[in-house]
């Protein structure tokens, strides 16, 4: 039979022995509750008996014992006073651990100290707060060339254009609100599929997944300039590069606030005052993943004697936020209306010059203000799913397209077909980002599919089957020899394209897309269905190479030997030209 001996007393009866507690004085257990016991390292075999005259008192002393045992003791003997407490709350525990907290408060609170006093002691700290509150309260040109000569926290710095200004949204048709400005959206990817409660339902996993994914590994890898220890690591070296632009180029710092809430980081410097042409164009450099305008690709039109206006991505430096496309399109729309509005350029005085990813932006600006002078994209692509499908397993294709389509949706080539004005595209020829196969295998790069999208939007008629063949093979040419003998081959001659672009544009005005090209088309089929030569079309495919002429000449020929070059007297622009594709930094190659 059992026996109940008070708090912490532990006596089990059975055919397996008898374990000792400590006991504190016996007492009848009333009520009728079975006990199994069962101790470790005994037998089994232990009677079952109805114990009785359990007192209330004895009911509130086992809670106390079993909290004992779950707070700091390890066995309900320990907690009872039997063994001292090894728990991870008892007090031989809790004490030293509070004297270590409190003597690292004590530190902190010294150290907070020590650099007040410092600070406060300092005459060149106490002027530069004296600097800053005062440009908070007035931002004039004097304050703020003031304040341009200290190296702080950029979150300290005060706000310069707001995309709320009155001003700004003048021009705009109907502007951007809070949620964001306007993207094109993609065609969902299952057109047709009613979309019912339990369609929705069954798409929630596929849809928490991509999230997910975007949210987190998708996000970095994207832009992994965003990346704070990459950051940390390049502090330095951004240092000194914005060091530079300030010093030696004047340039002028300035925190803009986006309609979403991101403060972005900008420099611009002016060239205006210059005795130069062209600092009176403004170039708008929209940097790469992981590019930041304090050494990014600023150098090239500064060292062209332009205008410029440089600006970090979502996340990137001293601007707040995460890259993704609408943070992106938010940001590029503040950055474009802080040109036109505060720094005082036209539109027509405005060219947007992008590296790889900045692509996005450039083009977004391009379809949004379409009355923006022109668009330079070195090294860019198409559209990001292809990359993205080249980095990850196979496996996972259905996932990566979803997320990119919902997420990260960089669709360039479209954005760009939405723009009317002139356009250069620089291809690197062994460029490991935006190619899908290897390096060496130049038609996989993904700057290929740019131009030839754009020119499939503005020259349908042209770039038909065969004019489509041919640009292709024109871009797989890997040197000069190899152009010129496409250019033999289809018998290109420069000034007949020439006059059939410009009577064309005279007749039917500048807006794509032109029907250019279906003359010759329908001679060349008239011409094929007799299956005889003439006089006039020796070669029944002379006059399709002919058409392909307008595609691949032009006049206005850029000197790209310097891989961004943008010199008066190799400007993209001049001319007629509409789009110009260098294929590589040592040669150029022209297009309409």
């Amino acid at each position: 039979m059992f026996s109940w001996s008070g708090v912490g007393n532990e006596v089990w009866s059975g055919g397996g022995g008898v374990e000792r507690g400590a006991s504190v004085g016996d007492r009848d257990v009333p009520g009728e509750i079975a006990l199994e016991a069962r101790t470790r390292g005994h037998t089994s075999g232990f009677s079952k008996e109805k114990v009785k005259d359990l007192s209330v008192d004895t009911v509130l002393d086992t809670a106390i014992c079993l909290a004992g045992y779950v707070l700091s003791a390890s066995s309900p003997g320990e907690a009872c006073g039997q063994h001292p407490g090894t728990g991870y709350l008892s007090l031989s525990k809790v004490v030293p651990f509070s004297h270590y907290a409190g003597t690292l408060l004590l530190l902190l609170a010294g150290v907070a100290c020590l650099r007040g006093i410092g600070r406060w002691t300092n005459p060149q700290y106490r002027q530069f707060i004296t600097i800053l509150e005062a440009t908070h309260r007035n931002q004039s040109a004097e304050n703020k060339r003031q304040l341009a000569n200290y190296n702080f926290d950029f979150k300290s710095w005060p706000v310069d254009f707001h995309w709320e200004e009155p001003s700004s949204r003048k021009e705009s048709r109907g502007g951007p609100s809070r949620q964001g400005v306007a993207l094109l959206r993609p065609e969902p990817l299952h057109r047709g599929t009613a979309d019912t409660l339990l369609n929705r339902v069954k798409k929630l996993p596929c849809q928490i997944t991509s999230y997910l994914v975007a949210h987190t590994l998708g996000r970095r890898m994207l832009y992994p300039g965003s990346v704070y220890l990459l950051q940390k690591a390049l502090m330095p070296m951004l240092l000194q590069g914005q060091a530079r632009l300030v010093e030696e180029c004047n340039g002028r710092r300035a925190k803009l606030l986006a309609c979403d809430g991101n403060e972005i980081d900008t420099m611009f410097v002016d060239r205006r005052g210059t005795a130069e042409s062209q600092g009176q164009k403004l170039v708008i450099c929209c940097e790469g993943n992981a590019g930041f305008y304090e050494v990014g690709c600023v150098s090239t039109p500064l060292e062209a004697g332009y205008s410029v206006l440089g600006w970090n991505h979502p996340g990137f430096a001293g601007s707040t936020g995460v890259p993704f496309p609408q943070n992106e399109a938010n940001a590029m729309d503040v950055v474009v209306q802080f040109a036109i509005h505060r720094l005082g350029f036209q539109p027509q005085d405005i060219i947007i010059y992008a590296w790889s990813i900045g692509g996005f932006t450039a083009t977004w600006a391009a379809m949004s203000y379409p009355d923006i002078s022109a668009v330079i994209l070195d090294a860019s692509f198409d559209d990001l799913v292809p990359l993205a499908l080249k980095v990850m397993p196979d496996s996972w294709r259905g996932l990566v397209t979803r997320t990119v389509r919902q997420h990260l949706n960089l669709n360039n080539a479209e954005q760009l077909c939405r723009y009317q004005g002139p356009v250069l595209l620089i291809r690197r020829t062994k460029d490991e980002i935006i190619t899908t196969t290897v390096p060496e295998d130049i038609m996989s790069n993904r700057g290929n599919d740019l131009l030839l999208k754009l020119l499939q939007y503005r020259y349908p008629r042209v770039m038909a089957e065969e004019g489509l063949r041919v640009v292709r093979q024109w871009l797989e040419a890997s040197s000069q020899l190899e152009e010129a003998s496409i250019y033999s081959r289809w018998e290109v001659e420069e000034d007949w394209c020439l006059s059939v672009l410009r009577s064309y544009q005279a007749e039917h005005g500048p807006d794509f897309p032109w029907t250019v090209g279906s003359e010759v088309s329908a001679q060349l089929r008239g011409h094929t269905l007799h299956s005889a030569p003439s006089p006039e079309f020796p070669d029944p495919l002379a006059p399709l190479g002919t058409t392909v002429g307008l595609v691949l000449k032009e006049p206005a020929a850029p000197n790209l030997s310097c891989p961004h070059a943008l010199g008066p007297q190799a400007s993209p622009f001049a001319g007629m030209s509409s789009i110009t594709y260098a294929a590589s930094p040592a040669r150029t190659s022209v297009l309409p």
